[in-house]
C-alpha cells in the first residue's frame, strides 16, 4: 500500500512538471495555432539560468529563479518576433520547420555557452520532507513545492484569461484573429503576451524539473517536452484544463509503468496510452470537436 502511495505522489509530480510544460503549448497552439517545438528548450535555458544565478552569482533561490523567470519571458518573445512573426500568413509547415531549427539553435548554443559536461544542480528547497504513516511514506520538499506551483498557476492563469483584458483578447484572437483586429485587438501584441507568458511558465518548470532531477545538460529540455507536448494533447491542445488533466495523468501513468511493469518501456506505454486515447477520442479528453465551413 505505501509503495502504490509512493508512486502515486511521485506520479502527480512528475505529472505536476508536465502539466505546467503542457499549458504554454496549449496556450501558444490555442491562440497562434501553431506548434512551438523549441518550448523544450526554453525549459533548458531556464534551467540554466537559475543554475548560475545560484553557482556563480550567489543569488538566493528565490532571487535566481525570478531571473529566469525574465530571462525566459524575453527569449520567448524575441523568438516569436524574430522567427516567427515573419511567418504568420506562411503555411503551417514553415512554422513547423522554423521551430525545430529555433530548437536546435538554443541547444547548440547552450552547448558553445555550458558545454556538455552535466551539471549538478542546487536545491532549492530547504525544509523537510513530510512523513506520513508514523513515518512509512516520505513526501520530499520538491514534491510538495511542484504540486503547489502547479495548482498556483492554472488557478492564476485561469483567473487571468477568464478576467484580464488581455485574457480575454486572448481568447478572441483563438476564436478568429480577423474579427478580433477588426474589433480594435492588437493581435500581434496578443500572440506576443501569449509566447511570454508560456516561456515564463517554461522558466518556473525547469526549475521544478531539475531540482526533481539534479543533472542538468544542454538537452534536459527535450524530453520532458516531447512529454509535455503529448500531455497537451492527450487532455485535448487548446484546453488549459486539458493540459493539467493530461500532464498529471501522464506523469502518473509514466511512473506506475516504471514501478509495476518496466522501466525500459515506459515511455511506450505512455505513447501507446495516447494512441488509445486518441484513436477513441480524437480531440483528447477535453478537447472540443470544431467544425468548419469550406
Amino acid at each position: 500500500m505505501m509503495s502504490f502511495l509512493s508512486s502515486l505522489i511521485s506520479g502527480v509530480s512528475l505529472g505536476s512538471v508536465y502539466a505546467i510544460i503542457a499549458l504554454g503549448y496549449t496556450m501558444v497552439y490555442g491562440i497562434a495555432k501553431m506548434l512551438n517545438f523549441a518550448h523544450g528548450d526554453v525549459i533548458m535555458v531556464g534551467a540554466y539560468i537559475c543554475f548560475c544565478g545560484i553557482s556563480y552569482l550567489g543569488l538566493p533561490p528565490i532571487l535566481a529563479i525570478i531571473l529566469a523567470i525574465i530571462t525566459c519571458t524575453v527569449l520567448g518573445v524575441v523568438i516569436e518576433g524574430l522567427a516567427y512573426k515573419p511567418l504568420r500568413s506562411a503555411p503551417s509547415l514553415a512554422v513547423l520547420i522554423t521551430a525545430i531549427g529555433v530548437s536546435y539553435f538554443l541547444q547548440n548554443a547552450a552547448l558553445l555557452i555550458w558545454k556538455s559536461d552535466p551539471k549538478f544542480f542546487p536545491s532549492i528547497v530547504s525544509f523537510e520532507p513530510v512523513k506520513l504513516f508514523d513515518g512509512q511514506l516520505t513526501v520530499s520538499a520538491v514534491t510538495i513545492v511542484t504540486v503547489l506551483c502547479c495548482i498556483a498557476v492554472m488557478v492564476c492563469l485561469t483567473v487571468f484569461i477568464s478576467t484580464s483584458k488581455t485574457g480575454k483578447a486572448m481568447r478572441a484572437v483563438s476564436e478568429d484573429k480577423v474579427a478580433a483586429q477588426l474589433m480594435g485587438i492588437n493581435v500581434n501584441f496578443t500572440i506576443s503576451v501569449t509566447f511570454a507568458i508560456g516561456s515564463g511558465l517554461a522558466a518556473v518548470a525547469g526549475v521544478l524539473l531539475c531540482s526533481a532531477y539534479p543533472t542538468l545538460i544542454p538537452t534536459t529540455g527535450s524530453m520532458p517536452g516531447i512529454k509535455a507536448f503529448t500531455a497537451a494533447v492527450f487532455g485535448g491542445i487548446g484546453s488549459i484544463p486539458g493540459a493539467m488533466l493530461g500532464g498529471i495523468l501522464l506523469g502518473v501513468i509514466e511512473t506506475f509503468a516504471k514501478a509495476y511493469i518496466s522501466t525500459q518501456f515506459s515511455d511506450a506505454i505512455v505513447f501507446a496510452v495516447l494512441i488509445i486515447v486518441l484513436l477513441i477520442k480524437p480531440t483528447g479528453l477535453l478537447g472540443k470537436k470544431v467544425s468548419e465551413k469550406v
